[in-house]
């Protein structure tokens, strides 16, 4: 071999010379060799053009590409979240900007490399066109460092006029699906549902075809992309959320921080803005479960030895409210009746009824606002969202914004996951997978949306609970 008899201390020396040489020369020695130069950037131009990109996944065949415009002033972070949302990406990962393809090129560094530690350039007050000008111009964007995304955006045209707004033009499939393995992993997918789903194309890494089709995002089809959907998410990208309270706004400035939309998007829907007002008899409807509850208790009724409420009361909650239709077995026991028993946790979490000494009743403020279901629907409204846990909190800010957008609500339950995953929680043991839904504040939702009488599966929207989510969100 080459390297026998090339002992320890010959390397050393090796090293010494290097040294000596890059100082003899002024330079750094192996340091400058070794250290990562720092983007040149352009001055910034008195007048603001735009380009149009071509943007090619490399790596991809046939190419994953989109065409975009965008002002020459966006800076480096906005075009990040341009790309994302026009490739299909779901900023799951970190991200890297670099000005050329050597094998040490200047790249822009983002605050997460600051704060681990990493010196150079930030990329947040970086305008695109101070890093490109002409036409054949090219930038790289590098995402997720484990499945390793390169792609390349190259200038095919300098506009005199910028757009008011970014704006994607066309292009080719659809993004890979996120962790899929990189170029080598997503080549196998587009073999396998192109083969619709054939067994001789399923790539090793599922057990069965029903575990691959499970894995892949709903509808995922490697050929599929929609200019127009793009547009109408990069309108939602740019659209100011909707003016929200300051426990909401901290939780969303978090989730931006994390690199995750789905809040924002949920914020921006222009459902959001929609009527907070909602009428006597609308409010009389929605606290009809809680009102039947507060009937049937009066003015204080005795609670069992064990503190549920007594059969009597117990049946007849579950008759006027509509449990007994659907739910399977006697509705005479609190302990084995649980759509009563969450309607009476959920009425005390409220504050609607209180418990003492073995007897159940209404609070204070309730029984003055006895007879007014806009007061007792406001009092409500003004304890969301309920519980005082971090995860909660979040789940229940997370519940009032799906409610809020008008999300049917057949679609509750997985929107509210998906924002929760978002924001960092998952399952112990499997972090890669969504945590339910369930909170106080969606059992409140859910009650006031009429669960009871649907079997707890409710449809469509309910615009006055809709109502109800916003006037939360919006203070």
């Amino acid at each position: 071999m080459a390297s026998e008899g090339f002992e320890a201390p010959d390397v050393q020396h090796f090293i010494e010379l290097l040294r000596s040489a890059g100082a003899m020369d002024g330079g750094g020695g192996l340091d400058d060799i070794w250290r990562r130069p720092e983007p040149q950037l352009l001055p910034v131009p008195a007048t603001v053009r735009a380009f149009r990109l071509r943007v090619d996944l490399l790596g991809t065949k046939p190419p994953v590409w989109r065409r975009i415009e965008v002002p020459g002033d966006i800076t480096l972070p906005r075009l990040h979240e341009v790309i994302q949302t026009t490739m299909g990406w779901t900023d799951s990962h970190l991200h890297r900007f670099r000005t050329s393809n050597s094998r040490n090129a200047p790249e822009f560094l983002t605050q997460f490399d600051l704060d681990e530690g990493d010196e150079g350039l930030l990329e947040d007050d970086v305008r695109l066109d101070q890093v490109i000008a002409a036409e054949g111009d090219r930038l790289w964007y590098d995402y997720d460092f484990g499945d390793d995304w390169e792609h390349v955006l190259r200038v095919e045209k300098v506009l005199e006029t910028p757009p008011p707004a970014p704006v994607c033009l066309g292009g080719k499939r659809a993004c890979p699906p996120e962790d899929c393995g990189g170029t080598w992993g997503y080549s196998e997918l587009a073999d396998w549902v192109r083969s619709d789903y054939g067994d001789a194309h399923i790539p090793d890494v599922f057990d069965s075809p029903e575990d691959g089709r499970a894995w892949l995002p709903v509808g995922w089809h490697p050929d599929a992309f929609d200019v127009n959907e793009t547009n109408e998410l990069l309108t939602a990208l740019i659209a100011e959320p909707v003016p929200v309270v300051k426990e909401l706004a901290s939780l969303l400035e978090f989730s931006g921080q994390r690199g995750a939309r789905g809040l924002r998007q949920t914020l921006v829907q222009p459902s959001m803005y929609g009527p907070t007002e909602i009428s006597t008899d609308a409010a009389a409807e929605v606290i009809e479960p809680f009102q039947i509850l507060l009937d049937v208790i009066g003015n204080g009724s005795d609670l069992t030895g064990a503190g549920y409420l007594k059969p009597a009361a117990v049946e007849q909650i579950a008759q006027r409210t509509g449990i007994t239709r659907w739910w399977i077995g006697k509705t005479n026991r609190e302990d084995l009746t649980f759509p009563v028993a969450e309607l009476r946790a959920t009425a005390r979490a409220l504050g609607l009824i209180s418990v003492r000494e073995g007897r159940i009743a209404p609070t204070q403020v309730i029984k003055r606002h006895a007879g007014d279901p806009q007061a007792i629907l406001r009092h409500i409204t003004g304890r969301l969202p309920l519980g005082r846990s971090a995860a909660e909190r979040h789940a229940g800010w997370a519940a009032l914004a799906v409610v809020g957008s008008e999300r049917p609500a057949e679609l509750w339950d997985a929107s509210i996951s998906a924002l929760m995953f978002d924001l960092g929680w998952g399952i112990r043991g499997n972090p890669y997978a969504a945590p339910p839904a369930d909170s106080p504040t969606l059992a409140a939702l859910t009650l006031l949306a009429g669960a009871t009488h649907e079997r707890g599966r409710l449809h469509g929207v309910n615009a006055a609970v809709a109502a109800v989510a916003r006037i939360v969100i919006r203070g």
